[in-house]
Parts: structure tokens; sequence; C-alpha cells
């Protein structure tokens, strides 16, 4: 308990210091959505930053040379998905090892039954909760930031699934308030899920990326994305997957989305 005093404490010292003037250049520079922010929002979420950056170590590795403005664009992105919420700021997370572009991971596969197999993967990104780190690819973070209507973003995909770790288990439901909101969680998400792991399998086009259809934790990671980066369309098809997300999240993005305004 004393722990835990001294760490809000720290962190609300922390939220409550000056921001740097470049931070905010920088975020409205590289994150459109950033502006249209209320005042409100935009110094909670440099409050947000501030404690972001203090806390987890940054690495540029792969001959990347590590810029405040690399540091400042993914903690701005991370911290989106923190607004209005209480928080512990990502606690399984350590460090974020930072590319300069997509890399291979060398590692063991499980592809079924006792068999294994050896082999490099070609990465964007990738955590995990026993990692304490969460790894990504400069340009991609870039293109994500700069494009907030593609559906298609990695930070907030990774970093939802820092949020998944908080339930102490990785199975696309985050740490939630209520036995009634696990309840109507799982009930909206497992239908959502088999409708498009159906359609994945049908050959259908859907609005969610099919990447979803993976697993359960891919699944919110998706819809996650989608969430922040279309919600006027996530809204209109998958309305009660909608209402789920802004319950958890506690904002609507729709308010200020650069999306296209779409006929309800």
């Amino acid at each position: 308990m004393v722990f835990d005093l001294f760490k809000s404490r720290r962190r609300a010292r922390l939220r409550a210091q000056p921001v740097p003037a470049a931070w905010r250049t920088i975020l409205e520079r590289n994150l459109p959505i950033f502006s249209r922010l209320s005042a409100q929002d935009q110094t909670e979420l440099l409050g947000h930053t501030q404690v972001f950056l203090a806390e987890k170590h940054f690495e540029g590795v792969g001959g990347l040379d590590l810029t405040e403005e690399m540091r400042v664009t993914i903690a701005g992105q991370a911290c989106l998905l923190l607004l209005h919420r209480d928080t512990d700021y990502y606690p399984e997370l350590i460090s974020i090892l930072v590319y300069p572009s997509g890399y291979t991971a060398h590692e063991d596969r499980h592809i079924g039954g006792g068999i294994w197999e050896e082999g490099g993967e070609d990465r964007l990104g990738h955590t995990g909760k026993r990692l304490g780190a969460l790894v990504l690819a400069w340009d991609a973070v870039r293109h994500g930031a700069s494009d907030p209507t593609d559906g298609e973003n990695l930070v907030l995909h990774e970093f939802a699934h820092q949020l998944d770790f908080e339930n102490q288990n990785t199975d696309g439901t985050p740490a939630l308030e209520t036995r009634g909101d696990y309840l109507a969680w799982a009930r909206v998400m497992s239908a959502e899920f088999n409708a498009l792991r159906n359609a994945s399998y049908a050959g259908l086009p859907t609005l969610l990326d099919q990447y979803g259809a993976t697993n359960p934790a891919e699944f919110f990671a998706v819809i996650t994305e989608a969430f922040f980066e279309r919600p006027r369309a996530l809204r209109k098809k998958h309305r009660a997957l909608y209402a789920q997300l802004e319950r958890f999240y506690k904002q609507d993005p729709t308010t200020y989305s650069v999306e296209p305004v779409m006929a309800e």
C-alpha cells in the first residue's frame, strides 16, 4: 500500500509538470487526431505521456538512432488508449524496442501435435506477457500514426495486447469492472469473433481485418484498431461491439475521428 501511494503521488507530480513545447508540436505533426481532441483530453494525453516516457525504457535496435520524436510519437498513441480510465500504465511492460523497419524473428514455432518448426518470421511488431517488452518497426509506427482512417495502427494493436495481459490471461478480454461487464463482453465478443471467423472461411469481405479471426487475443487487438480509426463504420456495422468498446475505453472516437461522416 505504501509503495502504491508513493507511485500514485510520483505519477501525479509527473502529470503536473510543464510539458515540453516540442512534444505538443510532435503530436500535432505526427498524430492528426491529436488536434481534434478536446483541450481537456489533450492535457490528459500529454500528462499520461509524461508518466509513460518516465517509466518505460526505449531502445533503438537494428541500427536505429532513436530520437525524441520517435519516443513521443509512440507514447502519444499508446496513451490514447488510457484516456478517461484508471490506469497502471501497462504494468507488464518494461521496455520498448524499435527497429527502423520490419524485422525477422527467429524462434521455434509449434505447428501441431508434437511437431515444432525452427525458422524466421517477418514481423512489424510483437509483444508477449512474459517478455516484459514490446517490439515495433518505426516505419510502420509512422505510417499508422499519419493515416488515422485506414483501420491499421501497429501501436494501438500491440498496446491492446498489453491491456489484454492485465486480466492475467491472453484471451482477448481486458480487465473489466464487474461480473456483469464480463458476461456482456463474453456474449458480444464470442458472437462477433465467430462471425468474423465464418466470414474469413467463406472468403467474404469484412470491415474488420480478418487477422482478427486468428484467435480472441488478435481479435481484441484488431477491433481496438477499428474502434479508434474507423469508429463511425464500426458503430454502423457492429453496434453492440462498438458499445462494449466504448464502455471499456470510456470514450467515443466518433467525436474526434477524421473518418468521413456516415449515414447511420
